[in-house]
């Protein structure tokens, strides 16, 4: 595996294409007390400034806990792809029609009465500290060489791993 530590712009667009990617994540919420809750979250956009943007209802628990206390865990898997990221950061809850909005897509009908539904709300995350593993190659030759590592006992350089620094 290469380390490459990605900072401040670079950062930001990797969190950017990951978490777009990926779309679904397990957002966890009261991180403070065990068991964490936990709720699997589609990813609705991430901004210019790198923030990761999401539908919720303003009377979820997940939203009670982001009141009670804004740090929260972010776990992408896509295991396909074999691509990985893990964002710890910190939740804005909004009410803007605007933004909601912009966010709302057809599929929410499933959890929201339309767009005008006056429970949705919209979730900013503003990444405090990430961190990613992403194949380097496709995934038929990362299989390949981590088979390969397998039978002669060599560790496969086959992903790029870092922390990105927002």
């Amino acid at each position: 595996m290469s380390t490459q530590n990605l900072y401040n712009d670079e950062a930001k667009k990797k969190i950017k294409e990951m978490a777009e990617d990926i779309d679904f994540t397990m957002m966890a919420t009261n991180l403070k007390q065990t068991p964490l809750h936990m709720i699997p979250m589609s990813t609705k956009k991430v901004d210019d400034h790198g923030h990761i943007w999401f539908l919720s209802n303003k009377n979820s628990t997940h939203n009670e806990n982001l009141m009670n206390d804004p740090n929260l865990h972010l776990i992408y898997v896509d295991k396909s792809d074999m691509q990985f990221l893990n964002v710890y950061g910190t939740a804005t809850i909004t009410t803007d029609r605007r933004m909601i909005d912009e966010l709302y897509g057809k599929s929410d009908d499933t959890w929201f009465d339309g767009k005008d539904d006056p429970n949705i709300t919209a979730i900013s995350v503003k990444p405090t500290e990430a961190f990613y593993w992403d194949p380097k190659n496709n995934k038929l030759i990362t299989l390949v060489k981590m088979g390969v590592g397998a039978v002669t006992g060599d560790q496969p350089d086959t992903m790029d791993f870092g922390e990105l620094k927002p």
